[in-house]
């Protein structure tokens, strides 16, 4: 709480407030599990029953929002914190958790109303629950993380299919890993079980809506348009990426690697009996540590096959694991780790702040309370000066401007939408013949001036399979809409502008003089 206090008071950002909040907001005020102010894309309602519950408690504000989703990374790292411990010992929970809370991704995460780290915490302890074989703490606790997001059945399916493959190899000797032996075929029910639950809310969905996985649009976007196969190798390429790679996970993944290639430490036992040292620091069972992979891998697999859109928040509920192997296997094999430890946390508290150089998602360090910060002052800017205007701009700021319990604006404006700020959507706009007297245009895509991912064919690739495009200057929108800047920000290579079209406005459309 104390490290987000500056970021409590943001209004909603991006997919909070073009969907969750919204969704969030419709429960809240009608009890309805179906979004009525915006499309439904079938998510589980969980998380925004949580929202409204605390709205209806506390009252509705960003504030409550913010520290109702810090309760949830709360609950998610103490989920982790007792995985960590079963797995190997507290010294391990305690470095995972530390590098866990402050993981860039995780960090910006913490406070923003997605579903993502509450299907981490909650299929955290339905890990714990399985390593001590609590059969109905399992099935409720993965039952309820699939009712958070439906992705969070892959962890379940992943553990039964897992089960099913050493029952299969029970009489080999390189395939007798499985944690338990007896009743196994118990544990694979209650493992299937747990999609009872999520089939339930699909019904009901269906009986309102008419769709099963969400409006057809979102169904296309998600699972029909990823199934080309040269998509799904990028795509699996990208979430390896996430998973041992970004955001300062290429420095765990390197020290571990590392560490593997030293001898295991005496353990504390040892040396206190100053005995011969016959006795080394314990690892993660191998078992155990498979159970682990089984769940990365079926993340890093199924992610890559459906999801539009890939985000880094979707691996939330497995970075945290290889966290963890990462911090046991530096405890084990190297004497000054908690230097180690210090020193990745150090790292990642500078991702915080520092952006890479390529194109990534505001959301996934402070990038976003820039963002957010930017839209406020033109926002504000608007509002002051043409609050009777009709506005030309892009998704989210068109939310932004029409619904003001997102917290830019205090009243609606009238606005005209266009699809982003590349070159078609703003030629088109300049020859339409619907009318508008302003224009907000912003950055939606982090672009660095010295972009490393810049490769022409690599580009050609985003564009084409991944909804990659590059937001024009605001100087040359202004061109080609036939309008002058009157106003403009930038946050390193973030930026937003308002646009007044160059022809006669009504007097109580012309600024006032300040």
């Amino acid at each position: 709480m104390a490290l987000h206090t500056p970021l409590l008071r943001l209004p909603f950002f991006w997919d909070e407030a073009g969907y969750y909040i919204p969704a969030a907001h419709d429960l809240f005020l009608t009890g309805s599990l179906i979004p009525q102010s915006t499309v439904s894309n079938a998510h589980p309602p969980l998380v925004l029953g949580w929202l409204a519950l605390c709205w209806r408690v506390f009252g509705y504000s960003t504030v409550v929002a913010r520290m109702a989703m810090l309760a949830v990374a709360a609950f998610t790292l103490t989920g982790l914190y007792r995985l960590a411990e079963r797995a190997n010992n507290p010294s391990v929970a305690i470095g995972t958790v530390l590098l866990t809370a402050l993981y860039p991704v995780f960090f910006a995460q913490s406070s923003l109303a997605h579903m993502d780290l509450a299907v981490a915490g909650l299929t955290f302890w339905g890990l714990h629950a399985y390593l001590h074989d609590r059969r109905w703490a399992m099935f409720f606790w993965f039952s309820i993380a699939a009712l958070a997001k439906e992705t969070a059945i892959l962890a379940p399916f992943a553990l039964a299919a897992w089960e099913c493959a050493g029952y299969l190899f029970r009489s080999s000797k390189w395939w007798k890993l499985r944690l338990f032996s007896e009743q196994n075929f118990a544990r694979i029910a209650v493992l299937a079980a747990t999609a009872i639950p999520l089939a339930a809310w699909f019904a009901h969905h269906y009986s309102k809506t008419g769709f099963v996985f969400g409006n057809p649009e979102f169904f296309r976007y998600n699972v029909q348009a990823t199934a080309h196969p040269v998509r799904i190798v990028f795509a699996l390429l990208g979430r390896l990426w996430q998973t041992f790679v970004y955001m300062g996970m290429w420095a765990v993944t390197a020290v571990t690697v590392y560490a593997m290639s030293r001898p295991a430490l005496a353990s504390e036992l040892s040396k206190s009996e100053q005995a011969d040292d016959s006795e080394t620091r314990t690892r993660i069972r191998i078992p155990v540590q498979l159970v682990f992979a089984v769940v990365i891998l079926t993340y890093v697999g199924a992610l890559s096959v459906i999801g539009g859109a890939v985000l880094s928040r979707y691996m939330l509920p497995v970075v945290p694991l290889v966290i963890m192997i990462g911090v046991s296997t530096i405890w084990r094999r190297l004497a000054f780790w908690k230097w180690i430890v210090g020193g990745l946390a150090a790292l990642f508290v500078l991702g915080w702040f520092w952006n890479p150089p390529f194109t990534f998602p505001f959301e996934d360090n402070l990038a976003y309370r820039d963002y957010v910060q930017l839209h406020q002052v033109g926002a504000s800017y608007l509002e002051t000066r043409y609050p009777n205007a009709r506005v030309l701009t892009a998704w989210p700021a068109s939310d932004e401007l029409n619904r003001p319990w997102l917290g830019y604006v205090h009243q609606p404006m009238h606005l005209v939408r266009i699809e982003n700020f590349s070159l078609e959507p703003v030629q088109a706009a300049a020859s339409s013949s619907t009318p508008y007297d302003v224009a907000l245009v912003f950055s939606t895509k982090y672009e660095p001036v010295m972009n490393v991912a810049s490769w022409p064919p690599w580009v050609r690739l985003r564009t084409r399979f991944f909804d990659y495009h590059r937001d024009l200057p605001p100087e040359v929108i202004a061109q080609m809409l036939g309008a002058r800047i009157v106003m403009q920000e930038h946050r390193g290579a973030q930026w937003i502008a308002v646009l007044v079209i160059e022809r006669p406005v009504d007097a109580e459309l012309r600024p006032p003089a300040l």
